[in-house]
């Protein structure tokens, strides 16, 4: 299982898919990187050599902010938003959508399944002593 930027790439992909497993690498980033080392994307990971696995890894690491470096400078970006508190850092303060998304009915992806409206307006009688 070719090791590319401290992840394990799956061997049974195409290593157009493969690259993908590594935060920070899409698929429009992965075919870049496939042109610019010259491999052939529908090539399955595992038929990969070690001079091919080294040609990516070095266009990986000198031209791609991947992994920790990417994880670190998005935590950063939002905590710089928080500190100025503008909109988007109270947002993310809140637990709340960040992007304009309506949060009357949609918002559970961000709030979990948090649900706080009461099923009747009306309260049952409290129970005789």
């Amino acid at each position: 299982m070719p090791r590319i930027a401290g992840t394990n790439i799956p061997e049974n992909k195409q290593i157009g898919i493969s690259l993908t497993y590594i935060y920070g690498i899409g698929r429009s980033s992965a075919s870049k990187i496939l042109e610019k080392s010259k491999i052939d994307s529908a090539k399955k990971a595992r038929d990969l050599t070690e001079k091919e696995v080294s040609e990516l890894r070095k266009i990986i690491e000198g031209s791609f902010k991947i992994e920790g470096e990417l994880r670190r400078a998005v935590m950063g970006d939002i905590k710089r938003l928080k500190e100025i508190k503008c909109w988007r850092g109270i947002r993310h303060q809140r637990g709340l959508p960040v992007r304009g998304q309506k949060t009357r009915k949609n918002s559970r992806t961000i709030r979990g399944n948090v649900r706080k409206t009461v099923g009747s307006g009306r309260k049952p009688p409290p129970a005789p002593k």
